[in-house]
């Protein structure tokens, strides 16, 4: 089946809905039937955490061919109201969701109606108990971690190299970098992910980074897998994927 992978999409709405229609654009001129899947870190930082969640939830209501998996960031907000104290290990701050500059918790809230600034983690509580949808936060927190394709494992952050599938942890699955990225095995499948933000999506032999940082003003990319070598898709049709090295 023809696939295609969206990067990470940060609560830029108006960029998922632009990547979405480049790839029924494409889907279509390519016979259609393709599937489309999503790496995570849907919200946080961008201006529409909720409608990005609003939005994709329809979708698949709607019978469309997206597979939405989970990022870090995505564990935020439903693990909040779970555990209102919960801090996720992969903050090597060791402070709370809430209490960073840079996270994206405040834009996500406000995406919601709720302010964050100078509020207690109750006061934020009670409020995001109020208006977030119960809904988003059990869809959020149920999000799959993986979608094997034949020769690709999409994923958002990595994987543990030697580890199988089956056995890799959730915190590596959406937050793994070093161990990963620095790593030159054969994996036996191309792993296809996000997480860590690149110039432009890159294929190093073993692993494709497809984060172009639509979180910080970079473009939402889209790559195609249809068989061959892994495309990049543009308004003006497939291009090639650009490499750095490869595995001998």
């Amino acid at each position: 089946m023809r696939s295609y992978v969206i990067g990470d999409i940060h609560g830029q709405l108006g960029l998922l809905k632009a990547a979405h229609d480049r790839i029924a654009h494409d889907d279509a001129v390519h016979g259609g039937g393709g599937q489309v899947i999503h790496v995570g870190d849907l919200i946080d930082r961008g201006p529409d955490s909720r409608g990005v969640v609003d939005y994709l939830m329809r979708g698949q209501q709607d019978g469309q061919p997206w597979r939405i998996l989970k990022g870090n960031h995505d564990r935020f907000l439903p693990r909040f109201v779970a555990d209102p104290e919960w801090i996720d290990p992969g903050l090597a701050s060791g402070r709370h969701w809430l209490d960073h500059d840079n996270l994206g918790a405040a834009a996500t809230l406000a995406s919601y109606g709720i302010a964050r600034d100078g509020r207690s983690h109750a006061e934020i509580l009670a409020d995001v108990l109020r208006e977030v949808p119960a809904e988003h936060l059990r869809w959020l927190d149920a999000l799959p971690l993986w979608q094997v394709l034949p020769g690709a494992l999409i994923v958002h952050a990595g994987i543990r190299p030697g580890v199988p599938l089956e056995q890799q942890s959730e915190h590596d699955l959406v937050w793994i970098r070093k161990g990963f990225l620095d790593d030159t095995t054969d994996h036996g499948t191309l792993v296809v992910h996000g997480h860590t933000v690149v110039e432009q999506v890159t294929h190093y032999g073993n692993r494709l980074a497809i984060d172009t940082g639509a979180a910080y003003g970079g473009p939402l990319s889209v790559v195609v897998l249809d068989g061959g070598q892994p495309e990049l898709l543009i308004d003006s049709g497939r291009v090639p994927v650009h490499r750095e090295t490869l595995l001998a």
